[in-house]
């Protein structure tokens, strides 16, 4: 059994849910980003800046994820979790599925012995000047590739009639 599932293992069981969470979406973002490519799903029409490629989208979401464990651990006093720098646009197609596989592998370990008070306060500024505590940053981290999988969707259509072109923008984080 991957210890991720393992409650026993977890000081705070609601931050294992945030690691398990993030598991499934990164890696359900990652299955649509492919079946976009697949059809050679197109940007234009969409307010993306020109010339951004589904591999810029790739590249941004695999970005944030690698961020927000890094980010995370900096503000608890963790050590930092030893995550590979991100493949380059031009590599990450290629290098997409085991790079995720070695980032999901840097989120199972570092918060398994903290309290749940240790998530919720104090709140720490972000890197776009936001501030959040470690738990809900957690949970934006959970929520940014499941946005991003929902623009795909939608671009390919297959979330429906999908918003207008111009909800269809890449966050900056």
């Amino acid at each position: 059994m991957d210890e991720t599932m393992d409650l026993h293992a977890w000081a705070y069981r609601g931050v294992r849910a945030a690691v398990i969470l993030h598991e499934r979406e990164l890696r359900r973002f990652l299955d649509t980003w492919k079946v976009a490519k697949a059809r050679r799903t197109s940007l234009a029409g969409t307010l993306y800046e020109p010339g951004k490629t589904l591999e810029d989208i790739l590249v941004h979401v695999l970005h944030w994820a690698r961020d927000y464990i890094v980010w995370s651990c900096e503000k608890l006093q963790l050590p930092d979790p030893g995550c590979a720098p991100i493949p380059a646009v031009s590599d990450v197609e290629r290098e997409a599925d085991d790079y995720v596989e070695h980032l999901l592998g840097c989120w199972k370990q570092p918060f398994r012995s903290l309290p749940e008070d240790a998530f919720y306060e104090p709140q720490y500024r972000t890197r776009w000047g936001n501030y959040y505590p470690v738990e809900a940053l957690l949970e934006h981290a959970v929520v940014h590739p499941m946005r991003h999988r929902l623009q795909l969707e939608d671009l390919m259509g297959d979330a429906g009639a999908g918003p207008p072109a111009s909800a269809l923008t890449m966050c900056d984080r």
